[in-house]
């Protein structure tokens, strides 16, 4: 079957490997529809990957397929689309049987980064690392829910515990995981404060539902965020960006505030103003990736119509090196997918 590897630091190809194998006792086979990209695939692309791995390896991190074939004791059928959790856990520590499972102590690694990835026609692994997807909803659709419509949840919801009423900035909404946070925000009643490069991702942004739209490249965010709230802050600051935001996203941030963050695409280190931090008695959170909780909870709200992945561009895996520039370049509103 064919699948795309990285071959070296900076080489994808598009090769045949050996077919997936039958499923065993427990297992799934799936026939792998849609790849959606990231900003950390151009990490891992680019000998960025935060641990030691074998090359070459399948990459892909984030995906959804159709399942072919099952072994004893699934109760999976041939013919539903499932997403696939983006982590090989092992399923037996004590953070996975807590339905922590990006907690977990025994984790293989991130898939495309540390073990085999998902950007191949076919692969077999244990059922319980798929989540089936509603009736109706799309490959593609269900390829955007592991990492971006996850993170979010997670990110949102378990760690910056957003609800009702509350202000939230979403940073870089143009973004793939913007593009859901500023949704899902609004799905609970949140007003959504964002940031963009461009006014043409700020009249997008606008039609997503956010209220207040900043182009970070002719204001100040900080000034504008401090005006809109009244001098008083958000409630939750949705960070990704890292250095070249960091301190002034905590700038942003009420007293009792919340900063979660899950990325850190502008560099890895970045200072913090202690003083601040402690009198004004705000949070700081890191956020990895989602549980399995998470991945069935944003496939629902993505069935019921709460919130939808915004695809930028769909593009077939003989095109991935198009893709990836793409990616690259920034240039981009939402999800780019890869489909097989």
């Amino acid at each position: 079957m064919r699948a795309l590897q990285l071959l070296d630091n900076r080489s994808l190809a598009l090769v045949d490997i050996p077919d997936a194998p039958a499923p065993g006792p427990g297992e799934v086979t799936v026939k792998v529809g849609a790849v959606a990209l990231n900003h950390i695939d151009v990490w891992g692309w680019r000998g960025m990957a935060f641990a030691k791995r074998t090359l070459p390896i399948v990459v892909g991190a984030e995906a959804a397929g159709t399942v072919v074939d099952v072994g004893p004791g699934v109760s999976l059928r041939p013919g539903q689309i499932v997403a696939f959790f983006g982590a090989e856990t092992c399923g037996k520590c004590k953070a996975c049987l807590a339905g922590r499972d990006n907690f977990c102590d025994n984790v293989a690694g991130i898939r495309g980064f540390h073990v085999d990835g998902l950007a191949r026609e076919r692969v077999t692994l244990p059922a319980r690392l798929v989540v089936p997807a509603p009736a109706g909803l799309s490959v593609v659709a269900a390829a955007c829910a592991p990492i971006t419509f996850g993170t979010v949840e997670h990110m949102l919801f378990d760690n910056a515990r957003l609800e009702n009423g509350q202000t939230v900035l979403v940073q870089a909404g143009g973004s793939g995981i913007g593009t859901a946070a500023i949704q899902l925000a609004k799905a609970v009643g949140a007003t959504v404060i964002t940031t963009v490069s461009t006014e043409a991702k700020a009249a997008k942004a606008k039609a997503l539902g956010a209220d207040h739209v900043i182009n970070y490249k002719d204001d100040r965010f900080e000034n504008i965020v401090r005006k809109l709230t009244k001098k008083e802050g958000v409630d939750v600051v949705f960070e990704h960006v890292g250095p070249d935001t960091f301190a002034r996203s905590m700038f942003c941030l009420k007293r009792g505030g919340v900063l979660v963050t899950c990325g850190s695409t502008t560099g890895v280190s970045t200072e913090v103003n202690l003083f601040q931090l402690y009198q004004r008695q705000l949070r700081l959170v890191g956020s990895f990736g989602c549980n399995m909780r998470n991945l069935a909870t944003v496939l629902d709200k993505m069935a019921a119509g709460i919130a939808k992945p915004v695809i930028d561009t769909t593009i077939g895996i003989d095109e991935i090196d198009r893709a990836l520039a793409r990616l690259e370049s920034r240039d981009v509103f939402g999800k780019i997918v890869v489909t097989l």
